[in-house]
């Protein structure tokens, strides 16, 4: 199977930037870079397994075909929807927050 597309939504790159910043002023340049490194596998996995992603939020949140990955030793979840042309990737997430709140802000496509 061909990987589909990962499109990040506006508020997606608005969360990466976010923890980025966080954590090259926490915890330096090194876990910032393995950061992006683990997003990137996350993204990769979701390209070409969408549906191994948790529902869990679909049911709760009420949006169908929403599904969760979390990232490789970093607590954040990446929120995303799967499209017949590629993965729509609403939001990422630290997996501390109060998930259905955050999800309810809106954004634009």
């Amino acid at each position: 199977m061909k990987a589909k597309p990962v499109i990040p939504r506006g508020q997606a790159h608005r969360d990466v930037e976010e923890a980025i910043a966080h954590y090259l002023s926490e915890a330096g340049e090194s876990v910032a870079l393995d950061f992006i490194s683990a997003l990137e596998k996350a993204y990769g996995h979701i390209g070409r397994h969408p549906t191994t992603g948790s529902p869990r939020y679909a049911l709760e949140l009420a949006i169908p075909g929403l599904r969760a990955w979390a990232l490789t030793r970093y607590p954040h979840l990446v929120f995303y929807v799967e499209h017949p042309s590629h993965i729509d990737v609403w939001r990422v997430l630290h997996a501390r927050r109060d998930i259905p709140a955050w999800m309810q802000e809106p954004d634009e496509v």
